[in-house]
């Protein structure tokens, strides 16, 4: 199996290890991820205004190369995921919205929408399988007890990004079973840590990550796993309560033996 991989810009700086560990688990697993060439930033933040083209370009343009390749195009931060995805539902259902965009496009890159968005975390689900995941499992985590943060982006508008159940998500508690650990259910798993408002308002930022981790601990979690850089940056840094924050694919390396364990 192969996919068009788009990294986005903090896997290539801040969040290296999201993006390692899950090339080379991919290749474990039996799937290659292909970097496309000259991709440029998602945005970042999915903005909501009809008439704001410019920023949604790059995702477009991305979406059409993995077109062009025959490849789904796969996504690892959760922030790039919900503003392609998204992108690509304007593409697909917004007629004046896909009309406006295509202007900007190179005529041979005209784009419809006709490429799926695939997560990380749903190939493991829909296409490695989880039950085949516990099958190459070296090194079974057992005896961890892992909270799941999914945040916002993930999960929100659940029409839209069709990737869980945006109010009783299983998918990272099934992943963390897979890899031998016990999943801790905490009510806070999926509200907001305050997201981009640590740019501006960095008491509210605080004191949302710091109810996130509260719930965590409260329900004994020993650490918790995100797939979005900027959610693990919250937790860590302005929550008040300290918990261990970790990427997804670092445990996923790590039980398939081709982590380190320090």
């Amino acid at each position: 199996m192969k996919y068009s991989y788009y990294p986005g810009c903090t896997l290539k700086t801040k969040a290296k290890e999201l993006s390692d560990y899950a090339v080379a688990a991919a290749k474990v697993l039996g799937v290659e991820l292909e970097e496309i060439k000259d991709w440029q930033c998602c945005g970042g933040v999915y903005s909501t205004s009809k008439d704001e083209i410019a920023s949604k370009l790059s995702s477009v343009r991305a979406l059409a190369q993995a077109r062009d390749e025959g490849h789904d195009l796969m996504t690892l931060c959760s922030a790039c995921h919900n503003v392609i995805k998204r992108v690509n539902e304007d593409m697909r259902g917004d007629e004046n919205f896909r009309t406006k965009a295509n202007n900007y496009m190179a005529p041979d890159m005209e784009y419809h929408g006709e490429a799926n968005v695939v997560h990380y975390l749903e190939m493991l689900r829909d296409v490695v399988g989880f039950d085949e995941i516990k099958k190459k499992v070296v090194n079974p985590l057992t005896g961890r007890k892992i909270g799941a943060y999914y945040g916002c982006l993930l999960l929100r508008p659940g029409k839209v990004m069709e990737f869980d159940d945006p109010e009783n998500p299983q998918i990272l508690e099934d992943f963390i079973r897979a890899i031998g650990a016990t999943p801790v259910l905490f009510e806070q798993r999926n509200e907001c840590c305050g997201g981009y408002m640590t740019l501006n308002d960095k008491e509210l930022a605080q004191k949302r990550s710091t109810a996130v981790v509260d719930s965590a601990v409260r329900n004994e979690a020993d650490c918790l796993i995100t797939a979005c850089p900027l959610c693990r940056y919250n937790l860590e840094v302005n929550s008040e309560t300290k918990l261990p924050v970790i990427y997804f694919t670092e445990l996923l390396a790590e039980a398939l033996g081709i982590k380190e364990v320090k």
